[in-house]
This record gives structure tokens, sequence and C-alpha cells, in this order.
């Protein structure tokens, strides 16, 4: 599951990813799974190039890449269970990780 993830996060329901350009159901669902918890990793968090959105502008990014970057599936139970995302991130905010 570790080299589906690895090789398959950055593929996009859509085609349009890398590194195989894979599609739809080809996407390893662990990969798919994966790919939504790290682009949600990567907005909500603070880069050096960038800052942190809030949870609201993250998850509203995410749901508009619905059928394109993720899985329709996914992105669906993402929106039903955002309220648990937001809860661990302000957890680790609050820690200070």
């Amino acid at each position: 599951m570790g080299i589906e993830i690895a090789d398959g996060h950055h593929e996009k329901w859509d085609g349009s990813g890398y590194p195989r350009g894979l599609k739809g159901s080809d996407i390893p669902l662990s990969a798919r799974i994966a790919a939504l918890a790290d682009v949600y990793d990567a907005l909500a968090s603070k880069r050096c190039y960038k800052e942190a959105y809030d949870h609201a502008r993250a998850t509203e990014m995410i749901l508009e890449e619905h059928g394109r970057h993720f899985d329709p599936d996914i992105a669906d139970a993402f929106g039903r269970m955002e309220q648990e995302f937001r809860g661990i991130r302000t957890f680790f905010h609050e820690k200070g990780e």
C-alpha cells in the first residue's frame, strides 16, 4: 500500500496527474484517499512560500476539484466529514505541530 500511495498520490481523477497519467479507478484507492489528505495538508499548512489557508477556504478549494483532481466519491466523503478534518487541524495547530 505504501508503494501505491507514494507512486499514485499525484495522479488526478481526470488523468491529468503524474507520474503515469492514470485516470479514474485505475488510480489505486489508497492513492486517491492520500491525494485528498495531502492537498488538504498543503492548503491548510503554512509553507515558506505561502500562508496557510483557513479550513473553510481549503475545503472550498478541494470541493471545487470534485471529479477533476479528486475521485468524486472521496470528495463527497470529505464534504461529509470536513468537520473531522477541522478538528484534527485545530488539535495539532494548538499543539504547535
